[in-house]
């Protein structure tokens, strides 16, 4: 397949004279995976075009937010409707009043919810609640998880930080981080010798309870419950950061596939449809504690948008009556998740993926990995070959390594196919070289 690439050379050195290395998100740049980024004019269903007419199969989704795919008819209408009233009133909305109402009732663990404008606000808002819930200083947070790009906890955070090397960032003083505990992921053990040194002192644990920035990994229910029991005992607040898993692995996120309640949870990306919409949430008494009813202050002029909760309405509406949903982008993704590995194994390139329901990453090393050291150990040169590889057969995958890929209710059994096809051809081009 060859891909026309002249427009979008142009943009691009036209964007480097306006932006940071011409890209608003860092990722954007293709800096991990070598090779010249696209841009994108428009995308419908499981497919994305760019400005040159090429077309690929998208498994970014937008960074995880398209579960029901591009440019669903029924949320573009909604978000059309509420267009038409007006763009944004500074003021409570009827809308928005109906997207808190749809939340609690979804996710297992919410008796209260504050909606704001990205997952960064929602992570930051939730670790500043436990503080103050609690009058307690130290947060417990783990090395590869990614919660935004606050200060207190752009540490070890895996995601973009992870993709380019950077530990920690430029700008943060030390100061900010003094209360930030960070632990090996799933090592229980850790925790609990955290809590012994300091029983009085930590606030709270933050966690991807499926990490999904430093690649996908699992943890398991042992460790999770775990943390529950520690959080229990010790008076701390548990947040489970669920902007990425959050309606992606299931209606009611992680918590609700396997059954241990947080007592808050941040949401974004799928809860705001594709818009920039994110919240936090939890038990009644903690965010009672968030103003105007509590000390906790935290406020947005944009949140509670009428134009992004409408298609946060409209997306969890049809989530909420499609139950079966869930069973077919599981069939999808398992068919990928197996094929991707069979490849591999029959080409003789030493890979291994981890999925839980529609993320996944395929990392090239044996596994497993299980934590921010082991992810690290994977062959990024080769990542970036198989990205490039699939982005010439028209497939278009993160461009880093330690993200996932997104499968949604679009993909079909023909795109599926298409991209393992893709694949066999990409793993060829790794052997011979």
């Amino acid at each position: 397949m060859t891909l026309t690439r002249s427009r979008s050379r142009d943009l691009l050195a036209q964007a480097e004279n306006l932006m940071p290395g011409g890209v608003n998100s860092p990722v954007r740049a293709f800096r991990a995976v070598g090779g010249e980024p696209v841009v994108i004019e428009s995308a419908s269903g499981c497919r994305i075009k760019d400005v040159d007419g090429n077309e690929y199969i998208d498994y970014i989704g937008s960074w995880g937010p398209m579960l029901l795919g591009h440019a669903h008819e029924e949320v573009i209408q909604a978000v059309e409707k509420a267009v038409r009233a007006g763009l944004s009133f500074g003021a409570t909305n009827p809308c928005e009043v109906e997207l808190a109402e749809l939340i609690i009732e979804m996710v297992p663990s919410v008796e209260r919810v504050r909606l704001v404008n990205s997952g960064t606000e929602a992570t930051m808002s939730a670790v500043r609640l436990a503080r103050g819930y609690t009058g307690r200083h130290d947060i417990i947070k783990f090395e590869g998880c990614y919660h935004g790009h606050s200060d207190c906890l752009l540490a070890k955070a895996g995601s973009g930080a992870m993709t380019l090397a950077l530990p920690d960032s430029a700008g943060v003083p030390p100061a900010v981080t003094q209360n930030t505990i960070i632990l090996p992921y799933n090592d229980l053990a850790a925790v609990e010798k955290a809590f012994a040194e300091k029983p009085d002192q930590i606030a709270g644990i933050i966690i991807e309870p499926v990490a999904g920035n430093m690649g996908v990994i699992v943890p398991s229910t042992e460790y999770l419950q775990g943390l529950r029991d520690l959080c229990t005992k010790h008076g701390a607040v548990l947040i489970f950061d669920e902007v990425m898993t959050g309606f992606r692995v299931a209606a009611g996120g992680v918590q609700a596939r396997v059954g241990i309640m947080p007592d808050l949870t941040c949401l974004g990306k799928i809860v705001g449809g594709g818009m920039p919409l994110a919240c936090y949430g939890g038990k009644k008494e903690i965010m009672e504690c968030v103003a105007p009813t509590g000390p906790v202050y935290q406020a947005g002029t944009l949140s509670g948008n009428p134009i992004a909760t409408a298609a946060g309405r409209a997306t969890l509406e049809i989530i909420k009556r499609t139950p079966q949903l869930y069973d077919q982008i599981e069939k999808r993704s398992e068919q990928l998740h197996l094929g991707l590995e069979k490849l591999a194994d029959r080409h003789g390139v030493v890979a291994c993926s981890n999925r839980m329901g529609s993320m996944m990453t395929l990392f090239f090393q044996e596994g497993p990995v299980v934590d921010y050291d082991t992810a690290k150990a994977s062959n990024t040169d080769m990542y970036g070959e198989f990205f490039r590889g699939m982005l010439t057969e028209g497939i278009y995958l993160a461009p880093s390594q330690f993200e996932a890929a997104f499968i949604g209710s679009a993909h079909g059994e023909q795109e599926i196919e298409q991209t393992l096809a893709a694949a066999d051809k990409a793993f060829a081009k790794l052997t011979r070289a």
